[in-house]
């Protein structure tokens, strides 16, 4: 799997991917302490609100980025959305109130929603072999994996000596490093996609592409499911740490890291997995694990705060991450097998925008269903939307390669037919 890091392209691209997420990482865990103190048991209300508008911002500033992607030097671009990102998050420590915090998060948000699916179809035309692009897939889970293990435990370790607001700081200086890094790097061409009338109308393709191939469609409900589990541990750790167990703030980084160890170890064992089996294979069952062990989350914070509590938390979140790396990772090579080389950044853009309206669903639902029921009933309400939404993936997505091979090419010829109409 390191063997792609030979390229130095994408050496240089997945550096800069991972210096960025551990950035990202420390002003996650200051986010949920600054909402802590400032609304104690209620902080998962702010949160989820918090990362409703992230998800508005993705939701509506992807598609149109990834239509003018192929207009504007990658280069350019992703420095850009990198030294924006680095100015807001040099903001956040000064903030008193939760109106600026949730501007910020906008501005933000919107910054990367322009960032990431330009590096996400960055990335196959770097390494175009099929082997090298999973392998890279792989490599790209485990970039998030390790932030979500490592950028808790340095947050820890920086809280015994400085106050949470100093880790926004490390977030300012993560996507410095980034924009340094993509500067380095020799990035290709971009294959110049059909002109549309609009940018609207490029955006538009993407998601008729999704709609056109029943393994896309498959993989917007699995999306869902990911995002149902996904809200419960962002939203509400820092509630379940230092509300339900009394926990230390460091303890919420222990959390967090928890996840991060369970998304790893299903990273790194996944390329040898899809090697022999297919995508499909390997995505419902884990998407089938999210609900059970949102059913274990209901069992464990029912229970009187105890060691063996704390345990059985720690261990649920680490299923959780791994059970997500299980449907993630996949899932850039199906959109890759369905769309074609020019409309590789509409189609991300597409992925991505639809995906996180999934989280804007769940993220809201998880923080102001915790502070009005309580965290049991969130975890129980999530699992029935994850169950849901991994069913209908089961039925959508058509066992063996016949179909969806069909599929792949009925989706191309819907694109193709709608660029040559315009």
């Amino acid at each position: 799997m390191l063997s792609v890091l030979r390229n130095r392209a994408y050496r240089h691209l997945f550096t800069a991917q991972v210096v960025a997420l551990l950035g990202t990482g420390l002003a996650t865990v200051a986010l949920s302490l600054l909402a802590y103190d400032m609304a104690g048991g209620h902080a998962s209300a702010i949160l989820g609100t918090a990362l409703a508008i992230k998800m508005v911002a993705y939701v509506g500033v992807a598609p149109l980025v990834g239509a003018c992607a192929d207009r504007i030097p990658r280069r350019t671009l992703l420095v850009a959305t990198d030294l924006t990102r680095a100015g807001v998050a040099l903001t956040l420590p000064f903030v008193s109130q939760v109106w600026q915090i949730y501007t910020l998060i906008f501005l933000l948000q919107a910054a990367s929603a322009a960032f990431t699916p330009v590096f996400q179809a960055t990335v196959p035309e770097v390494l175009p072999a099929e082997r090298d692009y999973t392998h890279a897939l792989s490599m790209s889970r485990l970039a998030y994996d390790l932030e979500s293990l490592l950028s808790p435990a340095l947050a820890a370790l920086l809280l015994t000596v400085v106050s949470y607001h100093w880790l926004f700081a490390g977030t300012t200086l993560g996507f410095l490093g980034s924009a340094a890094l993509v500067v380095s790097a020799v990035l290709p061409r971009p294959t110049p996609a059909a002109r549309t009338t609009s940018a609207y109308a490029k955006a538009a393709s993407g998601a008729r592409l999704f709609w056109a191939d029943p393994r896309l469609r498959a993989l917007l409900a699995l999306d869902l499911a990911v995002a149902a589990a996904g809200a419960m541990v962002f939203v509400n750790t820092v509630v379940v740490v230092r509300g339900h167990f009394h926990e230390p703030a460091g303890a919420v980084s222990l959390a967090l890291g928890a996840y991060g160890i369970g998304s790893i170890a299903a990273a790194l064992w996944l390329p040898r997995l899809l090697a022999r089996t297919g995508d499909r294979a390997v995505m419902l069952p884990a998407a089938y694990a999210l609900p059970g062990v949102l059913v274990a989350v209901v069992a464990t914070t029912l229970a009187p705060a105890g060691s063996w509590s704390w345990a059985g938390i720690l261990l649920t979140w680490a299923a959780i991450g791994a059970a997500s790396s299980a449907v993630l990772t996949p899932a850039g090579r199906l959109i890759r097998r369905c769309t074609a080389t020019p409309d590789l950044p509409a189609a991300f853009a597409a992925q991505f925008s639809l995906s996180h309206g999934c989280w804007l669903l769940t993220y809201p639902l998880a923080g102001w269903l915790a502070a009005g029921a309580g965290v049991p009933v969130t975890a129980g309400v999530l699992g029935v939307i994850a169950l849901g939404a991994a069913g209908v993936a089961t039925v959508v997505w058509p066992g063996g390669a016949g179909p969806e091979h069909a599929a792949v090419g009925a989706g191309r010829a819907v694109i193709g037919a709608s660029a040559k109409a315009r």
